[in-house]
């Protein structure tokens, strides 16, 4: 690194206090009403129409100026890859939304071409999510469980689940949830609502996606085990669940079991070889393709369902579903479902679209992907589809086979109407084990999330705890109870934060205006006779108080007490007062002698009253607000207080470093006065310390002067 040189720094000006400032900049005060606004705003024009219509629907923005030559290549390999993922993928994330594989198929496709029309991220892959897909089998067990389709055959005497029924009530509780948060995702996005995601911050996404994948793992160990647990729902649900599946293992099916541990160990092999053949071949194997079609093709040679009791896929329907309305009367039974649907579908989506647009160097409009995902959801749920989100798998192989536009999003679903239309058929001899082995081997990267906790602890000890909280709270609580619960945990550390601010004292850097805490730097210098005060937190009702006594702590001065005493003395003098005015009005005239003694008292009683002030008392006060970015009823009446009651025992304040939003709050706060005007605003630190020096020296010459004379 190259020596810094050094420049020189002089400004010269006078000491400029917040009216001074005003006059300066000629301040304007004129403010648009809200009326106008709204007028403005409902503005019709052309240019203004066109804008409009290119904002709602992107694609009418860069299709027309789509470089064939240039992109087309790369977007069909990508879209070609993930459509091959998706088939997989989608018939997997079926199962964990309990209902039949195929339906994973329609949500894969019908999305993924309503984002191609209406989405901003360029690279990432819509469609089924392994988070959002156990989010809706919760959902969907709950609301259609075995128990409520359960007949009896007197026959055999024993029971039995009408599986058709039951999966039919299922996608339709799966479309009613899923409609639901799509038009949730609609109207945040319509009143501009995608500061949302702001609330999920980066530790709590990857300890709730860590904790949801969890649940993920768990949910597919019946799959795997070849038993049938007793679906539990609520709080501590994964615990019961792990204890029932425990109970059961005896029962495993072992034909299932080989199954799964092949398909697994095949699975990561082939996935280790596609890593170390990234960067020699184009395009990755489609591992989870071979995957199917080998053990389709083993289940259907070897009979394995009905040699071994393997369980399978079943029964696929070939081409698409008629529309569907969702039905409303489940609405109001799955409303809080939805909206963790849509929170988590769009942080999830929104923060690794950031990411991408980033990194090409293009925009990410958060309120239109709101509203994207929100139509692909809703108008999926009418084709019956269950909510989708963002695929970080699918998306880096996107990414990384050439995809550079949403052409390759819409080509993947190409890919999966095809399947659908003419080759879904062939997949109804799969094992769900293998669909539960791919489940296992996608979650690897977020189980990896592990490894965030060490790192954390090393750089940041509260978001480490943010974390953990995190996933604690959703392996108790179920991914949608377990995101409010996180949520409001994020909110009180920001409270927490703010409550236990960092307090200082500051000095000036000599022979400079930089002035840093006192206790934190050794050349720094206190100001003589100067309190400069810093809170590192914004002022608001949650630490009002607390401001006053650091204030108090650091100045020296217990205001309080001061105060009370001051008054004491002043009740004292009064009451002395009007009893010598009533023995002078009983007796009718007073002695010289009483007359002098009353003197006196008098006096006696000034002195105590306008005591000499304590020299180790700070002369003046300058309150550091430059960390201040609002001020509430609360904030304004503290400075209010503080002003006064300093003022009373003779230590001027000063306010330095405001925000104009600052000033305007306390312009409405009622802050300022006949008394205390704009001349105690000063525009930095510097300003007001060189304006005390100034009234301290002019104070002292005149203390000289008359004890001269």
């Amino acid at each position: 690194m190259a020596e810094r040189r050094p420049a020189s720094y002089r400004v010269h000006r006078d000491v400029l206090d917040e009216e001074a400032v005003d006059k300066l900049a000629e301040k304007s005060e004129s403010k648009t009403s809200v009326c106008g606004e709204i007028k403005n705003s409902l503005r019709c024009s052309g240019p203004r129409a066109k804008s409009c219509l290119l904002g709602s629907v992107p694609v009418l923005s860069w299709l027309p100026r789509y470089s064939i030559r240039v992109n087309a290549l790369g977007d069909f390999i990508s879209g070609l890859s993930v459509g091959i993922m998706q088939l997989p993928q989608g018939m997997a994330y079926a199962l964990l939304a309990a209902v039949p594989p195929v339906f994973g198929l329609y949500s894969s496709f019908y999305p993924v071409l309503i984002y191609f029309i209406f989405g901003t991220s360029k690279h990432i892959s819509i469609g089924t999510y392994a988070v959002l897909s156990v989010m809706i089998g919760g959902v969907t067990e709950r609301l259609a469980p075995d128990s409520d389709f359960a007949t009896w055959d007197n026959v055999t005497n024993s029971s039995s689940v009408d599986v058709f029924a039951r999966d039919a009530e299922r996608v339709r509780v799966a479309a009613a949830v899923t409609f639901l948060s799509g038009i949730f995702q609609i109207l945040l996005g319509l009143v501009h609502f995608g500061f949302v995601v702001t609330y999920l911050s980066e530790p709590l996404v990857r300890g709730y996606t860590t904790g949801a994948a969890t649940h993920v793992i768990v949910s597919q160990l019946k799959y795997t085990f070849g038993i049938s647990p007793l679906r539990y729902s609520g709080p501590f649900s994964l615990i019961y669940t792990v204890l029932e599946v425990c109970y059961l293992v005896p029962q495993t099916n072992i034909g299932t079991l080989v199954v799964s541990i092949v398909a697994i160990i095949g699975l990561i092999l082939a996935k280790e070889l596609n890593s170390y053949l990234s960067k020699k071949i184009p395009i990755p194997i489609p591992v989870e393709l071979l995957a199917i079609v080998i053990a389709t093709l083993v289940s259907w040679q070897v009979n394995l369902q009905g040699k071994y009791g393997v369980d399978v896929v079943g029964d696929i329907p070939s081409g698409l579903q008629p529309p569907v309305l969702p039905t409303t009367s489940l609405f109001g039974k799955v409303i809080g479902d939805a909206f963790a649907l849509s929170v988590v579908g769009y942080g999830i989506a929104i923060s690794l679209g950031r990411i991408f647009a980033l990194k090409y160097g293009y925009k990410v409009d958060s309120n239109q992907e709101l509203i994207a995902l929100g139509l692909s959801n809703s108008i999926g749920a009418v084709f019956q589809c269950f909510a989708i989100s963002c695929s970080m798998s699918r998306s880096m192989v996107q990414e990384s086979t050439g995809g550079k536009t949403q052409v390759a999003g819409a080509l993947s679903a190409v890919v999966i109407l095809f399947i659908t239309l003419w080759i879904g058929a062939l997949f109804e001899e799969l094992p769900k084990a293998v669909l539960a082995a791919i489940i296992y081997v996608n979650l690897h990267g977020m189980m990896k999330q592990f490894l965030d906790i060490p790192a954390l602890w090393a750089t940041n000890k509260l978001d480490m705890v943010i974390w953990v909280s995190t996933f604690i709270l959703t392996v108790l609580f179920n991914p949608d109870l377990g995101l409010a619960a996180a949520i409001g945990f994020s909110m009180l550390t920001v409270i927490f934060r703010t409550q236990l601010p960092k307090y200082s004292a500051l000095g000036q850097v000599p022979d400079t205006d930089i002035y840093r805490p006192l206790e934190d730097y050794g050349q720094v210098k206190e100001i003589p006779g100067i309190l400069i005060f810093r809170s590192s937190a914004t002022l608001y009702f949650a630490n009002a108080e607390m401001y006053q006594d650091a204030l108090g702590e650091k100045s020296g001065v217990d205001i309080t007490k001061i105060l009370s005493a001051k008054k004491k003395l002043e009740a004292k003098r009064l009451k002395h007062e009007k009893k010598r005015a009533k023995n002078a009005a009983k007796n009718g005239e007073t002695s010289c002698v009483q007359q002098e003694e009353a003197e006196m008292e008098k006096y006696v009683a000034n002195i105590q009253v306008e005591a000499e002030r304590d020299p180790t008392l700070p002369r003046a006060i300058i309150l550091d607000l430059s960390p201040v970015n609002f001020l509430d009823t609360m904030g304004v009446k503290t400075l209010r207080a503080i002003v006064k009651d300093y003022g009373q025992i003779g230590t001027f304040v000063a306010l330095a470093s405001c925000q104009s939003g600052v000033v305007d709050n306390l312009q409405t706060g009622g802050f300022f006065n006949d008394k205390v005007t704009k001349s105690c605003l000063f525009a930095s630190i510097h300003d007001a310390v060189l304006h005390f020096q100034a009234d301290l020296t002019l104070n002292h010459d005149k203390e000289a002067q008359a004890t001269h004379f």
